[in-house]
């Protein structure tokens, strides 16, 4: 009962703080509590949208003010020189758009931390950054809602006396697909690189 009111009571600015911090669990459990009733459809999306949104930006900022300085200073540490920095430049601006878009929509294989720090240390024109950004936000924000309403659905059908295994059970999954997903992917693109 003690989660219900806390739902209840800070639904709102919750979404957005946790979708700031922790954006695809936060998207997922609002798409199944959406469909339990706690949220309205278009205030829920649009603070999940705002949040994941904000925390794109302030890395972008990371890589703007901060990121080259430090790889100056201690890119030697990391054989990281002005030229690995300049042909990361040249590669990430020719397919900017494809890169931020589909960073975005598949969670950035796993990159998408260094994909929005890279950017903003490229320069990328932030207008072009927010463009890309809002676009792939919609499609990933929308998606992961979905699957936590068809868990709210499936959830619906399980008896009351199961529906807190379910629920372990639900989280479990979903943690080890994302986890899984990432190592596959980084495995793959490792292996590509040999």
């Amino acid at each position: 009962m003690e989660i219900e009111n806390f739902i209840l009571t800070f639904k709102y600015p919750a979404i957005f703080i946790g979708s700031f911090f922790e954006g695809p669990v936060v998207m997922i459990a609002a798409g199944f509590l959406f469909k339990l009733g706690y949220f309205k459809l278009v205030p829920a999306f649009f603070l999940l949208l705002c949040g994941d949104l904000a925390a794109d930006f302030s890395w972008y900022g990371v890589g703007y003010f901060g990121t080259y300085r430090l790889v100056q200073k201690y890119g030697r540490f990391f054989d990281i020189s002005d030229k690995t920095i300049d042909t990361v430049r040249i590669m990430f601006r020719k397919h900017e758009e494809k890169i931020l878009i589909i960073s975005k929509v598949t969670m950035g294989f796993g990159f998408a931390l260094a994909v929005l720090i890279t950017a903003g240390m490229v320069r990328v024109p932030l207008e072009k950054y927010a463009i890309y950004n809002v676009i792939g936000g919609l499609i990933w924000t929308a998606f992961l809602m979905t699957i936590g309403y068809f868990f709210g659905n499936i959830y619906l059908l399980v008896d009351e006396g199961l529906r807190i295994g379910f629920l372990i059970i639900t989280a479990i999954m979903i943690l080890l697909a994302f986890y899984g997903f990432s190592r596959f992917v980084r495995k793959r693109l490792s292996g590509n690189k040999s």
